[in-house]
């Protein structure tokens, strides 16, 4: 399972917002911005912070990937 977090990224660009901008709207930090472009874990509150500085649903800033299944077996 992986989550991909390209679409909040592409809003941002919509939005015209910088990455510091977003961080000082939601109040999340450096480390955890840089999680969020690796599309590593983050916890849901760092979500619904993000949801509520955008004004937007979860939907909007994330994408679930499901994993693929190996075919040879």
């Amino acid at each position: 399972m992986s989550i991909s977090y390209k679409r909040l990224f592409h809003l941002l660009i919509d939005k015209g917002i910088k990455d510091s901008d977003l961080r000082k709207l939601s109040g999340i930090s450096a480390p955890t911005m840089a999680k969020l472009k690796q599309d590593k874990v983050v916890q849901t509150d760092i979500i619904s912070k993000v949801c509520a500085a955008l004004n937007c649903q979860p939907g909007d800033i994330m994408e679930y990937i499901p994993e693929q299944k190996d075919e040879g077996k």
